[in-house]
């Protein structure tokens, strides 16, 4: 059984200049090795839960596999300690044979891999195995304006410690289609990513993929190698980020506040026409 999300932990509350002692609950966070056909590929630190989607989901966003069965097998790894015990910590991915294993230099998603700028868009351009160019999809203004709250009413591990991120994928309507939380904002997009390779999903044409904090280049990326056509973020984006959703057709949204929020690139799918989609979400553009 993998470790828990939780750990509680006794403390010190002081409220009003009034001390006293009581138990908080903290997101865990420990960190999860993987491996490729055995040989080391990455350590990641995360939130226990949906690991091996998370493992899916980080081959994915660097373009290793783009269907379930370019993995063979997926399992936690005994004897990752001194003493031969399983920590639940080490995963083992063994890709199909056939599938080239990608070469750790290639990995362009990391700040320390030494890439960046018109290299990071190119390497994106080069691997990525869907485009969300010609995605026909749009989304109305109402059911844009209501995806950070129906987010959060899906946090259930952030309600008792308020300490992760969260990824959220929506059909156009607002649909919720799969919540993944984590102390790493990348992990939660993957494994939303995992998930849906896993489920024979990708790619994720039509849908929407909000996060609850800011669209770094990385996340981007991330959507891009899935198909998603539209991310939708609480706070703000950086340049590379809408640089990279410009040249990929990508519909990037920043700073979402309920009616409130800025189009950065590919406005034409957000509907803003009065009364779009007001009928399906009980929302009312202002």
């Amino acid at each position: 059984m993998a470790t828990s999300r939780t750990l509680r932990r006794p403390i010190l509350r002081i409220r009003d200049a009034a001390p006293a002692r009581r138990v908080d609950q903290l997101a865990a966070e420990e960190p999860l090795e993987i491996r490729l056909d055995g040989v080391p590929l990455t350590v990641t630190m995360r939130t226990p839960g949906d690991d091996f989607d998370l493992a899916a989901g980080f081959l994915v966003s660097e373009g290793a596999v783009g269907a379930a069965e370019d993995i063979a097998t997926i399992r936690y790894c005994a004897g990752a300690t001194v003493d031969g015990s399983n920590t639940y910590n080490v995963l083992d991915v063994r890709l199909a044979p056939g599938v080239p294993a990608p070469r750790p230099r290639n990995f362009y998603t990391t700040s320390s891999c030494g890439v960046c700028g018109k290299a990071s868009l190119e390497a994106v351009s080069t691997v990525t195995r869907w485009s969300a160019r010609d995605d026909p999809v749009r989304v109305p203004l109402p059911v844009v304006a209501t995806l950070p709250d129906r987010l959060r009413a899906a946090q259930r591990v952030f309600d008792r410690t308020g300490g992760l991120h969260a990824a959220g994928l929506f059909t156009a309507r607002g649909e919720p289609l799969c919540v993944r939380e984590d102390v790493g904002r990348h992990n939660a997009v993957d494994k939303i990513l995992g998930w849906a390779l896993r489920g024979g999903r990708l790619p994720l044409a039509g849908t929407v993929l909000t996060v609850s904090g800011r669209a770094s280049f990385e996340l981007v990326q991330k959507a891009v190698m899935a198909g998603i056509p539209v991310l939708a973020a609480v706070s703000a984006p950086s340049s590379l980020a809408v640089e990279l959703a410009e040249d990929q057709g990508l519909t990037l949204i920043g700073f979402l506040r309920g009616e409130s929020m800025n189009v950065y690139t590919g406005e034409h799918r957000l509907d803003v026409t009065p009364g779009a989609g007001a009928g399906s979400t009980g929302a009312h553009p202002g």
